[in-house]
């Protein structure tokens, strides 16, 4: 199929609540209101063309950028490409799972996620943060540098009261995720989570909260699901 071909069902499985609902979460223009359930069966039929991949990202269309990483093989995807994506990326959905999900599965996760967390743009650095979020995620703990993960709590603790508005929400989310998949930094993320305490971000026009960490790892560490990977990155 082509990318237009692709479009004119994605338009088919829209809807203007979807749309709209979408749209005061931040999504902008063009897209056609597709819920993720209602998606994922085209990814059966749309997996292996590499290049549909791209040219649905291409579009600019939300739904099909969304849909693209859906489909994508991160251990197809350059480095070039990646950054192409999150810089194109045009709201926090798309960076945070499109683009992150699939820059995680890749073998330039951290390489990535280093680059970006450093960037002054706000949308790059929460594409770095979720990415180095859903690496840890993945990723078995005996892989992982424990140092350079010690040294980012380090610098959550420190400094997410200061960072810029997206950034935050992101930065509160790494620590999380450390320590509910990073079973050796378990006591260590609980005190940076303790010394954050809760992260305000303003999220606009919606009901949604940021979850307060302590909170957040307790769960984890209750239902005794501390260190239990996620089979992948995206959803």
């Amino acid at each position: 199929m082509t990318a237009e071909e692709v479009l004119a069902e994605l338009q088919a499985l829209g809807s203007e609540q979807t749309k709209k609902t979408l749209m005061r979460h931040g999504a902008v223009e063009p897209l056609f209101g597709v819920k993720i359930g209602d998606m994922k069966p085209l990814t059966k039929k749309l997996k292996g063309d590499p290049k549909l991949v791209l040219d649905l990202y291409d579009t600019g269309n939300s739904d099909a950028m969304y849909l693209a990483g859906l489909l994508a093989d991160p251990g197809a995807m350059t480095k070039a490409q990646l950054r192409k994506w999150a810089k194109a990326a045009t709201w926090h959905l798309l960076r945070e799972s499109t683009v992150a999900g699939v820059a995680a599965e890749s073998p330039v996760a951290v390489e990535l996620a280093e680059e970006w967390i450093t960037s002054p743009k706000e949308e790059l650095a929460t594409v770095g943060w979720t990415t180095y979020s859903l690496c840890v995620a993945v990723t078995p703990d005996d892989e992982l540098d424990l140092d350079r993960l010690r040294d980012l709590l380090s610098h959550c603790r420190d400094d997410v009261h200061t960072a810029s508005n997206r950034t935050r929400y992101t930065m509160n989310g790494f620590v999380i995720s450390v320590g509910s998949y990073v079973k050796p930094l378990l006591a260590e993320a609980k005190k940076v989570a303790k010394a954050m305490g809760a992260v305000s971000v303003n999220q606009g026009d919606t009901a949604c909260e940021v979850p307060l960490a302590t909170e957040s790892i307790a769960k984890v560490e209750q239902m005794g699901r501390v260190g239990t990977k996620r089979k992948s990155a995206r959803c």
